[in-house]
């Protein structure tokens, strides 16, 4: 009973989302494909968020799971084809990717010239012969991480380096990039350092802007067995979320019924102030003695340098970047130094800034200083939210690196030279970002783009949809209509793809705890003339050049698999894993480090002029940028809710509901007032509506994230 959220059978009047309900609403999308989502939800594995579930169990509990996200996804796995015809005259058509998709199914190849009002079809041949001859020029290949399987990922990365360019890359780059370039400079790899059963029965779990309950729901169970195990769960963010306050989880019949609470601790932090935070907690846990020592003489180096970056900074300094005071940044401290163990969770409120390195780096601080590595109930975690992003970037889907992560050197491009049979490029290649700036200025002659909506996406929608326009190529590979596609352009073309569920030979995934998870084909309905990714890719590199068509086309997924455990030693057992069910984790429990490094964390300058508010882009009810409601259960909000403090709310005068404009050097953004429990002085909008406040310019130095966060001025509307 320590741990029941409410007395009230399931929460009957609280603010919740409807699990029960979600599972109607998926049992009604999918109708006349009923069996077949069946199917798809016990036989294969998630292609939501990257907790990994095969059908409905994992490998850290014996119960089921079933989260919401991928319900949701089940009418676009289970569509039948669209109607070719809708797509002749595209200003016919709705504007917004999520009335699209309703459409139904990519079924055949389609290409639209510059001054057709829509597509036509054509043939595979024809399709693959006008992009190949075209693949000689400046090229840009993006691949997004929803649902994409590690098979389709290494075959598009190896197909690209055959064209002679290292310009591909996918989702990790605009979420946890930050965490691969710091945890890798750091403990030497670029992945959690634990399992999902090191949440239950740790001592403390520290989330830093993280928030599964929206995110990640599946793992909100993990964290119910974990409170009842006893771990106590800290909170460090801009937001109080309601789903992380308390919880009912839905297949657990004491939690669906009295709800469990989750958070214990929280700390209030400014939007972009978790490093002025996290220093002044390793601050304390130096000046009271709440150290490892044993851990950090015999496993670290360079602690000394970070000790003396925390000590060159006031409290005052702290408190002013931070948002918190003193004593706050003491409990946590605390909390950790009476702990014997502890995970530190960690997602996109760290990594989606211009210093998103350093937040990564300040964390590591904290669990190198306290020896919470290598052992049970002790980890770093960069949680990830779709189940290819892990995966993209360990196949070598990367721009700035190669198969297993590695740097783009003389060394490492001529081992895969000798491997695969032909050289690749030495120069590192356009990241997504740069892709769409080199399309903007002209100089971008191809862009492939694999699933994804830049529109969406980045910051700066405007800017993307020019950008677009200007490319002489686009190739736009998916399984449903996107409001990219609709731009004009020289030549665009469609090739309709497969999902994971389709593919013969069946394809894994890489969960966040690196587990290779094996996904069976699913019997079922097929959609026209649909490819796998990895077919796609490798056809348009064999014919663009044929001299090496032999060393890039595969006879099924099993082969690339293959090739994978040749490419990525780290990746051994990848080659035998043939049935539903099946999975290796590389590294084990504890993934393995030598010494690791702590880093000398300087302050950001955090500056928000006078009179304006931080803002950061959150997410709602809603799967990557794919919104499948307006309204977010857990808080009430709108997509139109601009949601701040009632301290000021109260102070301006506005009342919830009031009409307000948000401003930057950028854009601007109309909303509603809704009071939620913020920091005051910052405020968060709903993602991608807030994309067009945030400045296209503002990325990190080394991974190139994007800033998702603005300083915006606040005035009312009309």
């Amino acid at each position: 009973m320590r741990t029941w959220a409410s007395w009230k059978p399931f929460g009957i009047g609280e603010r919740k989302p409807n699990n029960y309900l979600e599972l109607w609403k998926a049992f009604r999308a999918v109708k006349g494909n009923r069996r077949y989502a069946w199917r798809l939800l016990t036989q294969g594995t998630c292609d939501g968020c990257a907790l990994g579930t095969k059908g409905m169990r994992d490998w850290t509990m014996d119960e089921v799971h079933l989260c919401n996200i991928r319900l949701r996804l089940l009418p676009l796995n289970t569509a039948p084809a669209l109607d070719p015809a809708l797509l002749a005259d595209v200003s016919a058509l709705p504007a917004k990717s999520a009335q699209l998709r309703e459409l139904g199914r990519l079924p055949h190849p389609m290409i639209r010239r510059a001054g057709d009002p829509g597509f036509t079809r054509i043939s595979w041949d024809e399709a693959l012969d006008t992009i190949a001859p075209r693949l000689n020029g400046k090229l840009g290949v993006y691949l997004t991480s929803r649902g994409v399987p590690n098979e389709n990922y290494f075959a598009a990365q190896k197909a690209v380096r055959a064209l002679g360019s290292n310009s591909v890359d996918n989702a990790a780059r605009i979420c946890h990039s930050p965490s691969t370039v710091a945890l890798k400079q750091a403990i030497g790899a670029a992945a959690t350092t634990c399992s999902y059963t090191d949440w239950i029965g740790s001592d403390l779990i520290v989330f830093i802007g993280s928030n599964p309950s929206n995110n990640q729901p599946v793992a909100m169970k993990y964290l119910y067995h974990a409170k009842k195990a006893g771990t106590k769960v800290a909170m460090v963010n801009a937001y109080r979320e309601p789903g992380m306050q308390k919880y009912w989880v839905p297949s657990n019949v004491e939690s669906a019924v009295f709800g469990t609470k989750i958070t214990d601790h929280f700390f209030p932090v400014n939007i972009g102030g978790d490093i002025g935070f996290l220093n002044g907690v390793l601050k304390h846990l130096i000046e009271n003695d709440w150290l490892d020592e044993a851990f950090i003489a015999d496993r670290t180096k360079d602690f000394e340098e970070a000790r003396a970056a925390v000590e060159s900074q006031s409290w005052e300094e702290l408190e002013a970047l931070s948002g918190a005071t003193k004593a706050e940044m003491y409990e946590l401290a605390r909390l950790l130094g009476e702990a014997k163990s502890a995970v530190l969770v960690w997602s996109m409120g760290v990594t989606q800034h211009t210093y998103g390195e350093d937040n990564v780096r300040a964390i590591v601080n904290l669990a190198l200083a306290r020896g919470f590595l290598g052992r049970d109930h002790c980890g770093l975690m960069p949680i990830r939210g779709h189940s290819g992003v892990q995966g993209g970037a360990e196949m070598g889907a990367y721009a700035t690196g190669l198969p297993g992560g590695l740097p783009i050197t003389e060394e490492h491009t001529r081992r895969f030279a000798e491997l695969w049979g032909f050289d690749l490029p030495l120069t590192p290649g356009l990241t997504a970002t740069d892709m769409i700036d080199a399309a903007h200025a002209g100089e971008l002659d191809v862009l492939v783009s694999s699933g994804g909506n830049f529109l969406e996406v980045l910051p700066d929608p405007a800017y993307c949809r020019e950008a677009l326009e200007r490319v002489g190529l686009r190739v736009h590979v998916d399984i449903v209509v996107s409001s990219q596609m609709l731009v004009p352009g020289e030549t665009v073309i469609l090739l309709p793809a497969q999902t994971r569920y389709e593919m013969e030979g069946g394809v894994t995934e890489t969960s966040t705890e690196r587990r290779i998870i094996f996904s069976p084909e699913v019997k079922g309905p097929r959609v026209g003339e649909a490819w796998p990714e990895w077919k796609i890719f490798t056809e348009l590199a064999a014919r663009a050049r044929p001299e090496l068509a032999a060393k890039l086309r595969y006879g099924g997924t099993a082969d690339i698999r293959r090739d994978i455990e040749r490419a990525v030693p780290f990746y051994e057992g990848i080659a035998k894993l043939a049935k539903f069910g099946d999975n290796v984790q590389y590294g084990g429990r504890h993934l393995p480090f030598g010494t690791a490094t702590f880093a000398a964390v300087g302050l950001p300058r955090l500056h928000r002029p006078d009179g304006t508010f931080l803002v950061a882009t959150r997410r709602g009810k809603q799967f990557n940028s794919m919104v499948h409601e307006r309204v977010d259960g857990f808080n009430g909000a709108t997509r139109e809710a601009v949601l701040m403090s009632p301290y000021d709310a109260d102070r301006l005068g506005l009342p919830d509901g009031t009409e307000v404009e948000l401003t930057t050097a950028s854009g601007s953004l109309v909303g509603k007032v809704l009071r939620a429990p913020l920091t005051p002085g910052n405020i968060q909008v709903h993602w991608p509506e807030g994309n067009v406040l945030l400045d296209k310019a503002r990325r990190s130095p080394d991974a190139k994230i994007p800033d998702y966060n603005a300083a915006a001025t606040l005035t009312r509307h009309g």
